[in-house]
């Protein structure tokens, strides 16, 4: 079969969903914290239970994650497409075949930390980048819920990127893919045993390491940065020190979460 753009995004979309389909199912069978109901009482019962709790909170997470799927072929894949094809040409030969991939991922999982922690660190990214943390629990669906205008920014953040550095396509195809079924895997509510976690979190960002992100205690959301690779933030100095609770609170310091509407206007409103 012909490895075109669009075998490459087919196999892509397979992927990711069967992934996530995956990881929805197991982290509702081997919980890692207690699914809470719409009053914060943890769940009591079998599978079918966990599953009907929080269906507004899914579904809002999903409609967020459809908006921006709309988005992909209409703006983000066109602008990375154009983007490649005004790539400055000053790579070496070297620089290709599964080397040069590898190399490709690596820089671009170092940019996408700098990026996130931008999101933090300045106040108009934050803007968008809170309705991603204002999500009250953490499971697989966490990792598809952002505002279309992060989606937006981010694309020609990464535009700017792939013009500068040259990354062809088919890297960024598979850097966005592996960072989507590692958002899934670091959001999860999945109980891993501590032994493999431990490990994983020596060289890969676990659900122990992310969750800290989303603490619901501002040094801590301002910290642990890195998306595929633990390393960033150790080097970097900004790896938290918080170990991860079962029962700690997720969200925004002092902020509460939106109905879908509120949340796709939230950017916009002006703050004092």
């Amino acid at each position: 079969m012909e490895l075109t753009l669009e075998n490459l995004l087919a196999w892509k979309g397979i992927v990711v969903a069967v992934w996530f389909a995956g990881f929805f199912v197991l982290e509702r069978l081997f919980p890692a914290a207690p699914y809470p109901e719409g009053r914060g009482k943890a769940v009591s019962g079998g599978l079918l239970a966990r599953l009907a709790v929080s269906v507004q909170r899914v579904i809002r997470n999903l409609g967020l994650w459809l908006l921006n799927t709309g988005l992909s072929p209409l703006v983000v894949l066109p602008l990375s497409v154009w983007a490649a094809s005004h790539a400055l040409d000053w790579r070496p030969q070297w620089w290709t075949g599964l080397p040069g991939l590898a190399l490709d991922l690596m820089i671009l999982d170092f940019l996408i930390y700098w990026w996130h922690r931008a999101n933090h660190e300045f106040a108009f990214l934050w803007r968008f980048h809170e309705v991603h943390h204002l999500d009250r629990f953490l499971d697989s669906s966490s990792a598809l819920r952002f505002h279309f205008g992060e989606v937006l920014l981010s694309a020609m953040a990464r535009a700017g990127v792939i013009v500068l550095l040259g990354f062809p396509v088919s890297s960024i195809l598979v850097f966005e893919a592996l960072v989507l079924l590692a958002s899934i895997f670091h959001h999860s509510n999945l109980r891993l045993p501590p032994g493999l976690e431990t490990a994983l979190s020596r060289l890969f960002i676990t659900p122990s390491i992310h969750w800290v992100h989303h603490h619901k205690v501002r040094r801590d959301t301002d910290s642990n940065y890195g998306t595929l690779f633990s390393f960033w933030d150790p080097l970097f100095g900004s790896r938290s020190s918080k170990a991860r609770d079962p029962d700690m609170p997720i969200g925004v310091e002092r902020e509460e979460e939106r109905p879908y509407l509120k949340l796709l206007l939230r950017p916009f409103r002006l703050r004092g």
